[in-house]
């Protein structure tokens, strides 16, 4: 599985750099949730801008994340969700779960207002 890892501040940028968040890499991703959602950090901002594809067990990776932060009260975001992800998340109702931005930009903006 292939992603990067960037801090700003307390706020933990993972991005998936996979075109698909599915079975071959959704216990590797869960994996790496489990590192990175501690006490200290505000925020975890999840860029999906190269996932093409997504299937319930990616799904339940990305639910695996909020739960975790919600425990420390932070938020999960999403960015860069292409249709395709946006409608399964939709159909989930896990469209009203995560707060999504087009950019990681935009989503540190956010966070810092």
């Amino acid at each position: 599985m292939h992603f990067s890892i960037e801090q700003d501040d307390n706020v933990v940028i993972f991005t998936l750099r996979e075109p698909r968040l599915d079975v071959q890499v959704a216990g590797d991703v869960k994996a790496e949730f489990l590192i990175l959602c501690q006490p200290d950090v505000e925020a975890l901002i999840v860029n999906l801008a190269e996932v093409k594809y997504c299937d319930s067990t990616g799904l339940s990776a990305l639910l695996l994340a909020h739960r975790q932060m919600r425990e420390y009260g932070a938020p999960v975001v999403l960015v860069g969700v292409n249709s395709t992800v946006l409608n399964l998340l939709k159909i989930s109702q896990l469209d009203r779960v995560y707060p999504m931005f087009d950019t990681v930009e935009e989503a540190l903006a956010d966070l810092q207002e």
